[in-house]
């Protein structure tokens, strides 16, 4: 049940939080899975499984921008989506050997 008054905008259903949720990790999802799908087209296999190096981009990126979000005190900065590539990116090429490449 919403409460009533200047409170009332505060609070949203599940369905909001959700759609809010999958908003907030959508650039990770889809900037890990870009970057595991261009690293086995460009750097060849890895040893490790393509689900997995995506988990761990993604998860990787999730905490990127919650880190962004608590350092900045909002989403979307530009910072913390440099930030998220930078990350993401460094994840991939430890997949792929590191400096070895």
């Amino acid at each position: 049940m919403r409460p009533d008054g200047p409170l009332a905008a505060a609070f949203m259903s599940p369905l909001d939080l959700l759609i809010h949720l999958a908003n907030f990790v959508a650039p990770a999802f889809f900037v890990a899975l870009l970057l595991v799908l261009a690293g086995r087209v460009l750097l060849g296999r890895s040893r490790t499984g393509l689900w997995a190096q995506w988990a761990i981009g993604f998860a990787a990126g999730v905490a990127v921008l919650a880190g962004g979000l608590a350092l900045f005190g909002r989403d979307g900065m530009m910072a913390t989506y440099a930030a998220l590539v930078v990350v993401c990116g460094t994840v991939q090429c430890l997949f792929h050997g590191g400096s070895k490449a």
